[in-house]
């Protein structure tokens, strides 16, 4: 193949939610923001799939803001041009902006004099079309005011001016509200609360110049959240706003601010209980307004990390902007949200919705959102997860789950492709292993496909580091490792399998074995360690609790339901009814586990662990099915970082710490036995050597290091090794490598590069032989095909990038790139060669 042009799209992303508090916001364009490591995400939640995520922060994304807000919806309906803030753990805010029209974003500026510490909070309100107030807070101390006038064009300048900025003290703020004052003032309230239990209230207006007005005292512990409603309406005048705040007291407190003239003419004519429980005045200009304790609602049994009231309908009374309906929703650390709204009658506000209570796997909720049209609520979750439900009822209120985008909430370290490619298989740092898949019968994509997280089919106590799925016949099965010193192995139970027809709508992947397995699933050990299997003939019978069968006081987690799922799972169903049994556990090695590889022929596991000694960096062969120990081999003297076997299975090559490769070769001596003998051990480059990869049609392989190069090596004779090319130098550390043949007449290939700054790049390579199999001079020749823009690529370092093995991929020109990285995500691309 000539070298032609590559045309690249984003396929899926899968990531999890940081987990911090103020961490996700859902705007009036229907798009919900969340930070995931140092990218900021963007998800739709009609189809529950990433769309983007958005490159620019150095460090962790702890809060997101929309301009406008699901507060302002009624005001966005003919905006063309959406804005966002994120803030970060350096104490950085960006502002983005977002043309609906063509779903275009681009940076438009960061914030200066940024804060010295994390930014823990961001609220906004539009004052016009085009202007915005924000204000942010961070553990520094200090809390800034900003007005943003936002350009008229896509692509226009910003101003951008600092209205205030105020110290706090040694007790840091971490919730904010803005709101503008009723009655025609032109005046801003601030309410601020956080680590001295007290709720601040700072009043400023559009020029600057916010002063402390007063302070609301109640609450027992820390504030985390607070929301002013709109102006309420009452006699057809606007007068009075509503304040919510919550609290790790576990309760919510509801303030009712009035215009003081109004207040007063009331008292005369009766003594309400407000009049008793009357707050502070708060002075703004001319206007005073009184401050009261409205309500307090006693519900949750854990701290109560977000209040937000309902956005609002349209406009329903001449001349006033909007209707603010009197429902307000709380999530909790209990695992519950609730909805809030007051009694017809009494005017008591009563709990009338409760969500989330019967998953004994979400850890709490650390926030809870409308979305703009209040018919959908969203939790983000301790466990990085999201849960939806939505309000499907007609004459009356049903709240059912929907399905949400999902993935690790920590840096993914692996990614192995089925043998098929019918899904890919991730594993993290959260503890978790992963199973993503197309599935086809959802009407709503191209192709008729989009990706979801199908099962998770281990959770462990470890950060998991390495992953290989068995590529011969028979049943699914994989082997992990993790930050332990014992491999595991893991064997597909018939739920997934049928789950897996479901997903792709095929004829079973092995109709001969579907009878031969027994196992329906697998549910976890105490400790979590490891995954005991569900019998199919268990399955029906009900364990006797009660028995004499002398249970462990600590086996008390409920029994896992396996389940076979007929469309995409939600989360509760994910994290504990999809597992995988473990069928056997390799010991051999002396650290925990780094890398692992199995040939494809699927007969021969290697593993390696962490090492600082040649004894201990020993490979170790595996042979599946008895998983006996049938080889070590010593090569290297630190540890060894990737390794792959030649496509043909003759050969295994192994890259390391120790700057050295080494190739071993590998012969089927009898039924159990093989024979190994090191070929070569050769010092390729000045750093450490991450990443290695084979040419599916030959013996060449490519090396990537730290050292920012990547050399392309063939094997000569069978039996010594020669450098055919260096590709030009990157820009970044080489993470990770992957070759994939486009022509086996002309050896032409695509190597696609990952680096340790996120980017990916695609390289074509083409290797000349001549009849004999030797290489004619100059060997081998690369080109730059693409660099993926940096909107679809990873944001920190890129840890595997695995091409799609699928039949039809063998000569067409369309094939699917997947890579995985220390930002969170999972990510599937399209490659075409045109």
């Amino acid at each position: 193949m000539s070298v032609g042009g590559v045309e690249v799209e984003r396929v899926f992303i899968g990531a999890g939610c940081n987990r911090i508090v103020h961490n996700v916001s859902w705007g009036a364009c229907d798009l919900v923001a969340f930070g995931a490591q140092n990218a900021v995400a963007i998800f739709c939640p009609k189809t529950a799939q990433i769309l983007t995520t958005l490159p620019g922060h150095k460090a962790s994304v702890n809060c997101t803001q929309w301009l406008p807000s699901n507060k302002f919806a009624f005001k966005a309906k003919q905006l063309e041009r959406h804005f966002l803030l994120s803030g970060d753990a350096d104490g950085a805010i960006i502002l983005w902006e977002l043309s609906l029209s063509d779903k275009k974003w681009r940076y438009v500026l960061q914030v200066p004099q940024q804060h010295k510490k994390g930014v823990t909070c961001i609220t906004g309100i539009m004052v016009s079309q085009s202007d915005a107030i924000f204000s942010s807070t961070s553990s520094d101390g200090t809390v800034n005011v900003w007005e943003v006038v936002l350009p008229s064009v896509f692509g226009g300048d910003c101003k951008l001016s600092c209205l205030a900025s105020l110290f706090v003290g040694s007790k840091p703020m971490v919730a904010l509200s803005l709101a503008e004052l009723p009655g025609s003032t032109g005046h801003i309230v601030l309410a601020m609360g956080g680590l001295d239990n007290k709720i601040h209230l700072y009043c400023g207006e559009r020029t600057g110049k916010f002063v402390h007005a007063c302070e609301l005292k109640g609450h027992a512990d820390w504030i985390r959240s607070l929301d002013f409603s709109l102006p309420i309406c009452t006699n057809g005048e606007t007068n009075s706003l509503l304040l919510v705040s919550s609290s790790q007291d576990r309760g919510i407190r509801m303030w009712k601010m009035a215009l003081r003239s109004l207040a007063n003419s009331k008292k005369k004519e009766e003594i309400s209980l407000a009049s008793y429980i009357e707050g502070p005045v708060l002075v703004a200009g001319s206007s005073s307004y009184q401050i009261s304790l409205e309500s307090l609602l006693i519900g949750h049994e854990d701290w109560v990390y977000s209040v937000e009231w309902q956005p609002p309908s349209s406009s329903s009374v001449e001349g006033i902007a909007c209707y603010q309906r009197q429902s307000i929703l709380s999530a909790s650390m209990d695992k519950t949200m609730m909805i809030w709204q007051p009694e017809k009658n009494t005017g008591i506000w009563m709990n009338v919705v409760t969500v989330g209570e019967l998953s004994h796997c979400a850890l709490g909720f650390y926030g809870g959102h409308w979305s703009p049209k209040g018919d959908s609520i969203l939790a983000h979750g301790y466990g990085g997860s999201f849960h939806l439900w939505r309000n499907v009822g007609v004459d009356y209120d049903s709240w059912q789950p929907q399905k949400v985008p999902s993935g690790h909430f920590a840096a993914v370290t692996d990614i192995a492709w089925a043998r098929s490619g019918e899904y890919m298989l991730s594993v993290s740092h959260d503890q978790t292993t992963r199973i993503f898949a197309p599935w086809l019968n959802e009407p709503c994509l191209k192709n008729g496909e989009t990706w979801h997280e199908i099962a998770r089919s281990q959770v462990h106590g470890h950060d998991i580091n390495c992953v290989t799925i068995i590529q011969g016949k028979g049943n699914h099965r994989f082997v992990s490792g993790a930050e332990e010193k014992v491999a595991r192995v893991f064997e597909a139970p018939l739920s997934f399998l049928k789950t897996l027809n479901h997903a792709t709508s095929q004829i079973p992947s092995f109709p001969e074995d579907q009878v031969v397995v027994q196992i329906l699933g697998a549910n976890m050990s105490a400790l979590g360690l490891s995954q005991k299997p569900i019998y199919v003939q268990a399955a029906y019978e009900t364990p006797d609790r009660n028995g004499n069968e002398g249970l462990d006081t600590l086996e008390t987690i409920p029994d896992a339901i396996p389940v076979v799922l007929t469309e995409p799972p939600i989360e509760e169903q994910l994290a504990w009814h999809t597992l995988w049994p473990e069928s056997h556990k390799l010991y051999g090695h002396g650290n925990e586990l780094f890398s692992l590889c199995c040939n494809h022929e699927g007969k021969l596991v290697a593993s390696s662990c962490k090492a600082q000694s040649a004894s201990v960096a020993e490979i170790w062969l595996w042979q599946v099915g008895s998983w006996k120990a049938i080889g070590r081999l010593q090569s290297h003297g630190l540890t060894v970082t990737q390794m792959e076997f030649s496509h043909d299975d003759n050969f295994l090559l192994a890259v390391s710490r120790d700057r050295q490769f080494s190739v071993c070769s590998i012969k089927q001596t009898g039924m159990d036995e093989i024979s190994y003998q090191l070929l070569t051990r050769q010092e390729a480059h000045k750093r450490i050597i991450w990443t290695c990869s084979w040419n599916p049609f030959g013996h060449e392989f490519a090396t990537g290091s730290r050292d920012k190069t990547v050399k392309i090596w063939t094997i000569e004779k069978e039996s010594s090794v020669k450098q055919l090319l260096t590709l030009p130098q990157f820009n970044s550390s080489v993470m990770a490598l992957s070759w994939v043949g486009l022509d086996r007449q002309s050896n032409d290939g695509l190597l696609a590069v990952g680096m340790e700054n996120g980017l990916i790049e695609l390289w074509n390579l083409s290797v000349r032989r001549t009849e004999d199999g030797s290489i004619t001079m100059p060997g081998a020749t690369a080109a730059l095909a693409i660099r993926l823009d940096p909107f679809m690529c990873h944001v920190s370092s890129v840890h595997r990038l695995a091409w799609r093995n699928s039949e039809k991929s063998q000569d067409s020109r369309s094939m699917q790139l997947a890579s995985c990285g220390a930002d969170h995500c999972v990510r599937l691309f399209e490659v075409q060669v045109v």
